[in-house]
């Protein structure tokens, strides 16, 4: 089932204040910042859309407080695709599911990326499968929308500030709204 932007706003609404796992941040402030972060960039809406939309799988299978700890891959890059397909283009939907593999990816490629990620995003990343080969980080980078998902994974990084004032859910959703299949 597709959901529509009431859907999503409605989810946020009730699963939003869970905290964002291992992070001083709401699930909702994350992806408000991650939006944020993506609209202070120039993003477009469709990357905007992605990046507020890119844990969407955490909200719609809700594994508890830190999955990682108990050593659960909760696959939340995959989850939210059949619920956005056909309500968001392929542009939206790819930066969404290759995000988690842009971390690996940067691992791989930027020697001091891994140091500055959070002790829950190490835990996940080896859950993930671990940093990247220099070949499959090769071949992950020519995949179509994979430089769309590194600069969701990077703006997704720096989202986690206890303090930062964002727009409020309306703002991105109307964004949303503007990218939004005609057929949704």
């Amino acid at each position: 089932m597709a959901l529509s932007l009431a859907d999503i706003e409605a989810l946020f609404a009730r699963c939003g204040a869970a905290q964002y796992s291992g992070e001083p941040v709401t699930q909702l402030e994350h992806a408000l910042q991650t939006a944020w972060l993506a609209e202070q960039a120039g993003a477009d809406d469709e990357l905007v859309t992605a990046a507020l939309l890119h844990d969407l799988g955490h909200l719609l299978n809700d594994q508890g407080e830190s999955p990682t700890l108990r050593g659960i891959d909760d696959l939340h890059q995959y989850f939210a695709l059949p619920f956005l397909r056909g309500v968001f283009g392929a542009r939206v939907l790819g930066a969404i599911q290759w995000h988690v593999d842009a971390k690996r990816y940067l691992c791989a490629t930027r020697p001091d990326y891994w140091q500055a990620l959070s002790a829950d995003s190490k835990r996940s990343l080896e859950l993930q499968g671990g940093i990247f080969s220099v070949e499959r980080a090769h071949e992950f980078i020519a995949r179509e929308h994979a430089a769309d998902a590194v600069q969701v994974r990077l703006w997704d990084d720096l989202a986690k500030s206890p303090d930062l004032q964002t727009p409020p859910l309306a703002h991105y959703l109307a964004r949303a709204r503007s990218c939004m299949l005609a057929a949704a």
